[in-house]
């Protein structure tokens, strides 16, 4: 009988399904190994018994840094003798959308060809254009501001996919549930809300064919193709049956309900499972995920509840006292010494008082610094780079989880995009002095013991930007140096670097008018290896944003590509890359490249986060930091909560959702972040409050009771 794991944070639950799949492994290789003996006389030549298994079992996490994770323990589990292949949920449907496309295209009566995933700022900007050419579009995105309206579309219809409930219904169930709610300020604004979403929702179906037709899909579109499509087809179900014999899920409290439709399939036809389930998890709910519907499949299990080790309920007896106080108790309780306080009148103090203590811990040596994580319910820049700063400049390392970086923001990147500007006809209202600047310090600079050391400084960078580009809407170029009546001032290095660049872009520009058009990727690839090839070690998040701008660039010109295939007529390439340009400079792509495995990886380092982020890590440390402890934002869903995602769970009722029903949501979270956090710390919580927030308002977030009911924390006075 299938197996259901169910237990708080750090019970075991990983695990125990580590121990499950181990011991169904090796039965089913003992069985083969069985059969291979009795028939090897008939076929000397056998197929590998692993190879028979490699397909016959579905291993889930909840999201990639969890997949890597549980593939490497389940791998060294077996011992190799099993290719272990773990997916997220996202990532298998999408494998399978894109493995039987054809069921799909001759089932929707759709072109022939070979889909092409589109990633959400391309979908974005696509949806955008596309939106913009209906007559009513301008009234439309009034209301709540272009960008803004679209991506709350696009994420309904991401939820709508990930719920298995069909676009067409959205209206409806906006209406019956978000819309009439008595926040409202007037009837006149709920009808005006109605007509706006009946509107997008028509908007919607018309961007799903208009991808269809071309073969491009979003999330949302592959959620549905596979729930309302795919899954259904009597052929799939066919190979689905065959291929998959055994589930192992970890953490499904973070998996979208057609996930619970996959599962049901299998187990109907005789599958074995192994889920395990954290009720103080739910991290993604609100992005997708519907726990409780999932928690469903219980039913179906043998159940096996798990507790943590004794050495750690003082997290659980601390997370109760802490909920009780924040929750209920109208008067301060005592909390133990394992949860101190740090307090400050501003919070440019407090970031200072926290770094001081964490830089005293480390030199005393009573902590070491990959035992200590920075948590905040949201990091601004101010706050993660004051940390990272004053953190470096005493020699302990920090490592920003998933720092998301507008890509624009490296100046390596954006002298890249104006070499573009310059080499391309057309572009020249793209390149102001500035730019040209910033462009000649950075493609003259060299690593040098990790450090970018430019050959032209930015001051003679400015003066050949001056008197040494010609400005021009059409062919804007570099004229020669000699250009500038003082260029002899200007120093041999600087002057060869200069003149290194402008014979290249020269070059280039005469390459790319012989060749008729030269497309991005390739002059992009071709400046890298010119200008920074030579770098033997190139800083790491330099390295990131590169790949990163290849990668965006790559899938750019791929759905360029499509597009004209279907629209002959479409617009031109220059333009195009005027377009990638633009997309690039307004800061919605980061620079978050397809993650590389690495085994030299900075273990030693304070682990700065957010609180989504370090949830999702699933890590524990023997130090937290709670930064801005008074925020009011730590029962607040945030940038993890979509536009009506409550509306989208199976449990729905269909009745109006109430700020009530929001409250007790935020209520419920909170309680399942303080349980999750301290059952993620070993030996002691720093509440890091200040008077003042980062805006210069009080604070009096829920967690105050805690901030006072804690002994406050005194520590030497350290200069940083």
């Amino acid at each position: 009988m299938s197996l259901w794991i169910n237990g708080t944070t750090r019970s075991g639950k990983t695990a125990r399904l580590v121990a499950e799949f181990r011991q169904w492994v090796g039965q089913r290789l003992s069985r083969y190994q069985k059969r291979s003996r009795v028939a090897s006389a008939a076929a000397p030549r056998q197929q590998n018994p692993s190879d028979k298994l490699a397909s016959a079992i579905l291993v889930l996490a909840a999201n990639n840094h969890n997949r890597y994770e549980l593939g490497d323990r389940l791998a060294v589990a077996v011992e190799g003798s099993y290719p272990v292949i773990c997916k997220t949920p996202v990532g298998f449907v999408t494998d399978e959308v894109m493995l039987f496309w054809p069921i799909l295209f001759e089932r929707l009566n759709l072109k022939a060809q070979f889909p092409l995933r589109l990633r959400p700022e391309t979908e974005q900007e696509l949806a955008t254009k596309l939106w913009r050419t209906q007559s009513d579009w301008e009234e439309l995105s009034q209301t709540v501001g272009e960008y803004r309206l679209v991506r709350q579309a696009l994420d309904l219809l991401q939820l709508a996919g990930a719920s298995g409930t069909e676009a067409e219904d959205i209206p409806l169930i906006l209406e019956e549930g978000w819309l009439s709610r008595e926040e409202k300020s007037s009837l006149n604004t709920v009808a005006r809300n109605e007509q706006l979403w009946q509107r997008m929702a028509k908007l919607l179906l018309q961007w799903r064919q208009w991808c269809l037709e071309r073969g491009l899909l979003t999330y949302g579109i592959i959620y549905e193709l596979y729930w309302r499509y795919l899954l259904p087809d009597s052929t799939y179900q066919q190979h689905l049956t065959r291929r998959y014999q055994a589930i192992f899920a970890d953490d499904v409290d973070d998996y979208p309900a057609i996930a619970r439709e996959i599962f049901d399939f299998l187990l109907d036809r005789g599958a074995f499972a192994v889920f395990t389930y954290n009720p103080d998890g739910k991290i993604r709910l609100g992005l997708n995920a519907d726990p409780n519907y999932l928690a469903g499949l219980a039913s179906r299990c043998r159940l096996e509840e798990l507790s943590p080790p004794i050495a750690r309920t003082i997290g659980t007896e601390l997370a109760n006292l802490a909920i009780e106080l924040v929750t209920a108790t109208p008067f301060l309780v005592p909390l133990p010494n394992s949860m101190e306080s740090i307090q400050t009148i501003s919070r440019a103090e407090l970031l200072r008082k926290t770094a001081a203590i964490i830089i005293q811990a480390v030199n005393k040596g009573e902590i070491e610094p990959a035992e200590i994580a920075i948590i905040a319910p949201g990091l601004d820049e101010i706050a993660r780079y004051s940390l990272i700063e004053m953190l470096s400049a005493s020699g302990i390392a920090v490592d920003p989880l998933n720092e998301q970086r507008p890509l624009i923001s490296s100046p390596t990147i954006r002298a890249l995009l104006t070499l573009l500007a310059l080499v391309y006809p057309g572009l020249g209202r793209l390149v102001d002095r500035d730019s040209i600047a910033e462009m000649l310090v950075m493609l003259s600079s060299r690593s040098v013991e990790g450090r970018l050391v430019p050959a032209i400084d930015p001051v003679r960078a400015g003066l050949l930007a001056d008197y040494c580009y010609r400005v021009d809407p059409e062919q804007p170029y570099l004229l020669s140096v000699e250009s500038f009546a003082r260029w002899d001032r200007l120093g041999h290095k600087a002057t060869a670097a200069y003149g290194a660049i402008a014979q290249w872009i020269e070059q280039t520009k005469s390459q790319q008018q012989q060749q008729g058009f030269l497309s991005p990727i390739s002059l992009l690839d071709r400046a890298i290896a010119h200008f920074l090839g030579n770098s033997n070690h190139l800083p790491y998040d330099l390295l990131a944003a590169l790949r990163e701008l290849m990668e965006t660039v790559q899938h750019f010109w791929e759905v360029d590509r499509r597009l004209r295939q279907n629209e002959p007529s479409f617009q031109t390439q220059t333009a195009t890359v005027a377009q990638l340009i633009q997309l690039l400079r307004r800061g919605t792509i980061t620079a978050n490249p397809r993650p590389v495995r690495s085994f030299e990886g900075n273990h030693d380092a304070v682990v700065l986060a957010t609180i989504f982020q370090y949830r999702s890590l699933r890590s524990s440390h023997r130090w937290q930091f709670w930064l801005d402890a008074s925020s009011p934002l730590w029962n607040k869903g945030g940038a993890a909560t979509l536009l009506a995602a409550p509306l989208f769970l199976k449990e729905w009722s269909g009745r109006t959702w109430m700020p009530e029903d929001d409250y007790e949501m935020d209520r419920q979270r909170l309680q399942r972040i303080l349980r999750d956090l301290l059952g993620r710390v070993e030996e002691k919580v720093f509440l890091c409050h200040s008077d003042l927030g980062v805006n210069g308002t009080e604070q009096t977030g829920p967690l105050l009771p805690l901030v006072h009911a804690s002994r406050q924390f005194v520590t030497e006075k350290i200069a940083i």
